[in-house]
């Protein structure tokens, strides 16, 4: 019976090593998975060095792993600011960005969380950096120029979040909208533009029509110089006398057969002109 006690005693310490050794070998490793990092705190206090991807041995019962994600993150931050010329702008910015996994620990002393890095870092750094974004230019700038704030905002967020072992990767403005009193200008501004550009039309097509009156002013008096020219040249009461026979004409007044133009004078050098005017009408 004794014998049997005993060994059962034994049987009960062999599983009870066997579960501390179980306990402990589970309790003396950590596996960090590929995308993340690790910080190894012993009583509390943060190890220098992160563990990266991989197999490690650590102190069982009084040590702690705290595993970041090192892969790309996305968050929404809003952000608001005023111009150079004193408008309000305001802005969502869509920012990708991920932990450098060799800062890992400084984040884990300093920061915390990711959370804690987003609300507490990110956010108010995305608002500092847009508002030096904003105060280089009006708001019609930041409009219009809108890949110009955007280099700005990115050149300025990316040199404040890097001390903080935070990488910028990316970022995209997905909203930009202004105080409705700048909307109601520019809307002004516009109607003003179209009427402005109407009265330039107006004024050009007065003044072409003008120009149009000056040409055939001068046509008319070029034709009319031609015209007393022909009159002095020889043969030019010939002219004359074909212009009131297409007068005559035209006007529908019924002709004589046959007409004798030309001086009956004896002293005039001018040739009778006889023909017959039904070869006309004809």
């Amino acid at each position: 019976m004794k014998n049997q006690q005993i060994g059962n005693w034994q049987s009960l310490l062999a599983g009870i090593l066997t579960s501390l050794i179980i306990i402990l070998s589970i309790n003396s490793f950590v596996i960090v998975n590929p995308g993340e990092a690790g910080v190894l705190s012993i009583l509390g206090k943060a190890r220098d060095g992160a563990l990266l991807e991989g197999f490690h041995i650590k102190p069982p019962f009084i040590s702690t792993v705290d595993i970041y994600d090192v892969t790309v993150q996305k968050y929404e931050i809003p952000a608001q600011s005023s111009t150079k010329d004193l408008q309000e702008l305001t802005a969502k910015f869509a920012i990708n960005f991920r932990i450098d996994p060799t800062q890992a620990v400084e984040i884990r002393r300093k920061q915390g969380t990711l959370q804690n890095i987003v609300t507490k870092i990110i956010a108010p750094q995305t608002q500092e950096s847009f508002k030096i974004a904003a105060a280089r230019r009006t708001v019609e700038e930041s409009i219009t120029r809108r890949s110009e704030l955007k280099e700005d905002f990115d050149s300025a967020l990316g040199e404040r979040l890097d001390k903080y072992g935070i990488i910028v990767l990316d970022t995209s403005v997905i909203d930009l909208t202004f105080s409705p009193e700048f909307a109601r200008a520019v809307e002004e501004k516009q109607i003003a533009e179209q009427r402005a550009q109407r009265a330039v039309y107006v004024a050009q097509e007065a003044e072409q029509e003008a120009q149009a009156e000056v040409n055939r002013a001068k046509g008319k008096a070029e034709a009319q110089r031609l015209l007393a020219e022909t009159l002095k040249a020889q043969g030019g009461e010939l002219v004359l006398q074909k212009e009131a026979i297409e007068a005559w004409k035209m006007g529908g007044a019924q002709m004589p057969r046959v007409l004798v133009m030309g001086g009956s004078d004896k002293n005039s050098n001018s040739v009778p002109f006889i023909f017959n005017t039904g070869n006309l009408q004809n």
